[in-house]
């Protein structure tokens, strides 16, 4: 026994961290292959695993599109001015031309009294009944359209204030209250997403846990004779650590690959559901970077929940 760690301390120290490297791999790859030859739990394991991940990582592409469609949403902002009915037009050209120079706002348009009318009789279907009024009801309208920094409810609501207190408006609207919901629904996905992420990778954890506590317990008697030839704890428990990382990288992949299906099956739906309201955006799967987070992720809760197992385990096994 003496001889092998002389050799070893006449290792140069970069020598001793390729020979750390290359025992590393040698584990990982051999932690791979005890997986393979228990093929049918192995792949029953992973499929638990990447479900669980789906779950949170659903919910993740469904926070991230929903706020991509409130996005695209806001941009489309408008605020409605209604003028005082005796204001001429010089004094509403004046009005358009200040609205103009507000560095808050990125177009103004213009309908008249005479052009809502017109308007109102031919989408309305009662063109026949206004030609009986004496006078035109209706108020002329500039449309105010927010800059994207101002698009936003918080902002086109500062925007309207500053707006109504121009003397020719009589008063203005924002009809946003829609897009206030819906960013409430969207924060309250994203709670949902830490909720629901924080109960899936309690129960990731604990599924490595229990895998490695049998795979432990079925390798008793190795594990036991290791320990009298003087294996340390390192080495002992280290193919442990690498199958739980195993599992987690695979059922990282096996979530994405599942999500990525979800997307492309409901991605027509949602297509022809947005074009209803003029929209032609499409759903945006994980991308790549995303792949590498939730395999990151994964992988980091697989080595968990073997450390956590392991460290409890391996203590109460000793020879006899």
């Amino acid at each position: 026994m003496s001889q092998p760690q002389l050799n070893r301390s006449k290792l140069p120290f970069t020598g001793r961290i390729v020979m750390f490297f290359i025992r590393h791999i040698q584990q990982a790859m051999a932690s791979m292959g005890e997986l393979w030859r228990n093929p049918v739990s192995s792949i029953m394991t992973m499929a638990v695993l990447g479900v669980s991940l789906s779950l949170p990582a659903a919910l993740q592409v469904l926070v991230k599109n929903a706020e991509s469609i409130t996005r695209s949403w806001e941009s489309a902002a408008q605020i409605s001015l209604f003028i005082d009915e005796g204001r001429s037009e010089q004094a509403i050209q004046s009005l358009i031309t200040r609205i103009k120079v507000f560095p808050e706002v990125a177009d103004v348009s213009y309908v008249s009294r005479d052009q809502a009318l017109e308007e109102f009789q031919t989408l309305s279907g009662f063109g026949d009944a206004l030609s009986y009024l004496d006078r035109n009801p209706l108020p002329a309208v500039v449309m105010v359209t927010p800059t994207n920094r101002y698009s936003s409810p918080e902002g086109a609501r500062e925007l309207l204030q500053k707006l109504q207190q121009q003397p020719e408006v009589s008063f203005g609207r924002l009809d946003i209250e829609w897009l206030e919901r819906l960013q409430a629904v969207v924060s309250l996905l994203e709670r949902t997403v830490s909720a629901v992420a924080a109960l899936l990778i309690l129960a990731v954890v604990l599924i490595i846990g229990n895998t490695i506590r049998l795979a432990i317990m079925n390798r008793r008697t190795e594990i036991e004779v290791m320990k009298l030839v003087g294996a340390t704890e390192g080495f002992i428990q280290r193919p442990f650590l690498y199958t739980g990382i195993w599992y987690g990288v695979i059922g990282g992949v096996l979530a994405w690959i599942i999500i990525n299906l979800l997307v492309w099956y409901l991605d027509g739906a949602l297509a022809e559901l947005l074009g209803l309201y003029g929209s032609q955006m499409s759903m945006q799967a994980l991308s790549f970077n995303e792949l590498l987070q939730l395999v990151g992720v994964a992988s980091f809760l697989g080595w968990l929940g073997s450390y956590i197992s392991v460290r409890q385990h391996l203590r109460a096994i000793e020879p006899q």
